[in-house]
């Protein structure tokens, strides 16, 4: 897709040179860009000519001078803007593969881009990495990047992932080590594979590589109900026990919230998480939550009676009683907490961005609070429209609820402050 203009950044240049939404911009410096990195490279330059494209279709060929690393404050509506790098697995736990029809478009893209893992920490496998690739990360000295490692044994990685390119993951992480490139790495458990001695030979393989090695991940299966096999297995008590004690040992590497949930252990406090390097895959969501919340000053009442109903994933449930707990001691405010119980993908699908528009209204729709409170995670980004393609004016109509949305994620300081000034 070429560089569309989605907006700009107020104050900005441009905003002065009256660029708009639905503009394109064609080139910098001559220089045609293919994606985010090239913008950012190009406009480094105390003197550029840009070329746009208007949205009639004219093209405006504009001279200008500015500071050498001032932006020109563009927001474009995608970060890649030739073909995203398709992803050429067949994982057996692709999460895009168990999804229903009718969903967002968006959904359904599996994308394997480097580009997007440096920009937007998504997850690369380096199964389509090129050598063409390879050139552009060394020169620019691209990272760090996000790797579904999974496992590092060759064999069971080309069966997990249904790619004979996947087969070289230590090879190409050793490329990454030799170019001093940094990375993050994911391991979804999946008992029966890659658990147990698997998993303890892929962390011994990762611990190789050192000050490269940023951080590990270990996240359980998700397993929806549309799945039309059973060659899976969900993590249960059990393997999440064992997993804990397995990558006890190593330093850099970090269970999701969801293990110790399964174990029915303690959430680790932050020493834990280190950097808090892969929040986005639920390591450490719980525990940042809780401690912001732990921060803040919270008003000793609020004006009038006001009641608030949380409603929380079931992995969530947690850190949000807390809260509640804490929040009922305000006078003149009443808190409780509602666990969404997933059925529309099954109940082994427990995090909030996956939660939908019909399973919040059957949570809450018999509450007696003033307001339903939910994490914007539950919607696309920018919009009020969930998963199943239903907006939150659907759910205010069902439910005939007033809805307070914190934007901020693993904190509800905005909360606070509403409750301030109600």
């Amino acid at each position: 897709m070429p560089a569309i203009v989605s907006g700009v950044v107020e104050g900005s240049i441009a905003e002065e040179l009256e660029i708009e939404q639905g503009d394109i911009l064609l080139s910098v410096d001559g220089q045609e860009l293919s994606d985010l990195i090239d913008y950012r490279f190009y406009v480094n330059s105390e003197e550029l000519t840009i070329a746009i494209q208007k949205k009639n279709g004219e093209i405006e060929e504009i001279e200008l001078e500015k500071d050498y690393d001032e932006d020109l404050g563009i927001i474009f509506e995608s970060a890649v803007f030739d073909k995203i790098h398709p992803c050429l697995n067949k994982c057996i736990f692709c999460f895009v593969d168990q999804q229903p029809e009718g969903l967002r478009d968006t959904l359904y893209i599996k994308d394997d881009d480097y580009r997007l893992s440096y920009l937007q920490g998504t997850y690369i496998t380096l199964t389509n990495l090129t050598e063409k690739d390879k050139e552009r990360i060394s020169r620019m000295h691209l990272g760090p990047f996000y790797v579904s490692v999974h496992t590092t044994n060759p064999e069971l990685r080309v069966k997990m992932q249904k790619n004979p390119n996947s087969a070289k993951i230590m090879e190409e992480l050793s490329w990454f080590k030799s170019q001093d490139i940094p990375f993050h790495a994911q391991i979804v458990l999946c008992p029966g594979y890659n658990d147990g001695a698997e998993l303890e030979r892929t962390l011994k393989d990762l611990d190789t590589f050192g000050d490269c090695l940023l951080s590990v991940a270990i996240v359980p299966v998700g397993i929806t109900t549309y799945r039309e096999d059973n060659l899976l297995k969900r993590v249960d008590e059990k393997v999440a026990k064992e997993t804990l004690r397995i990558s006890k040992p190593y330093k850099k590497v970090c269970c999701s919230d969801e293990f110790f949930l399964l174990a029915g252990e303690d959430i680790p406090p932050a020493e834990y998480y280190g950097s808090f390097c892969q929040l986005d895959d639920g390591v450490g969501a719980i525990r940042m939550l809780i401690d912001d919340f732990d921060s803040l000053e919270l008003p000793n009442r609020v004006s009038k009676p006001v009641s608030l109903t949380f409603a929380a994933s079931y992995a969530g449930r947690s850190a949000l009683e807390y809260i509640a707990q804490k929040l009922n001691k305000i006078e003149n405010l009443t808190c409780d907490v509602r666990a969404v119980r997933s059925d529309y993908w099954g109940e082994n699908i427990t995090v909030a961005g996956l939660i939908t528009s019909d399973d919040l209204i059957r949570t809450v729709k018999d509450s007696d609070a003033d307001y339903i409170v939910i994490p914007s995670i539950m919607l696309k980004p920018f919009s009020e429209l969930f998963l199943d393609g239903k907006d939150l004016d659907y759910v205010r109509r069902e439910t005939g609820k007033e809805f307070i949305i914190i934007k901020e994620q693993y904190s509800v300081g905005e909360l606070v402050e509403w409750l301030n000034s109600y």
